[in-house]
Order: C-alpha cells, then structure tokens, then sequence
C-alpha cells in the first residue's frame, strides 16, 4: 500500500462528499442552480482529490484550489446568493478547499519549488 503524501487530499476528498449532500443537509435541493453546482463541483473534487491520493501532482493542488475559488464565488455568478445557507454552505467550503490546496502547494517542497525559481512537478 502506498504511503499518503498529503493529509490534506482526504480532507479535501470528504468535502467534497459534504458538497454532494449538502443541498440536502442544508435544505437547499429544491433550488435547482446551487443543487447542480453543489453535485457537480462535489463530484469533481471527490475525483481530484482521489488523483491527489494515488498519483500526487501539484496540477490536482492547482485544481483544487480552482474548485475552491470558483465556490467562493458561484453564488454571485450562478445567482443564488440571496439562498444564504446555499450561499454560506457553498463559500465556507470553497475557503476551506483552498486553505487546504494552496498549503499543500506551499508547503510540499517538489510543488514549491516554482516559487523560488527551481522548476518543481506539475
């Protein structure tokens, strides 16, 4: 069995699961924009995330960490930012996506190693 590199792909992985049953958790299923954007984006991290687990890169961080952002604002770009706990579910996972992504990027020293100009694996 292969050693985790990162222990923060799982945790990323798991929100991921969240996001797929959070219109659910939360009381937002019948809202059809932000139950898609929550399965879909959900679908694609768990996917990334288990890349992440297997065959570690720094592109499935990077992938993350867009998945992540593009939480954070999809409220506002998809429209249903005035659905506050879609909104607040969707934007407090985003943040915690990226949190984990960007410190697994910072921090692994063959992904960090384009910050001070050495290359690094992508």
């Amino acid at each position: 069995m292969k050693q985790l590199k990162h222990w923060q792909d799982p945790i990323n992985a798991l929100l991921g699961i969240w996001l797929v049953l959070s219109p659910w958790a939360v009381g937002y299923a019948g809202e059809k924009v932000a139950l898609a954007n929550a399965l879909i984006v959900g679908v694609a991290l768990v996917a990334v995330a288990a890349g992440a687990m297997l065959v570690p890169r720094a592109w499935e961080e990077w992938t993350e960490a867009v998945l992540g952002l593009w939480l954070v604002g999809s409220p506002w770009l998809l429209g249903f930012a005035g659905l506050t706990t879609a909104m607040h579910a969707v934007v407090a996972t985003g943040v915690a996506i990226m949190v984990l992504a960007l410190w697994t990027l910072a921090t692994d020293k063959d992904y960090s190693a384009w910050l001070s100009g050495r290359g690094g694996a992508l």
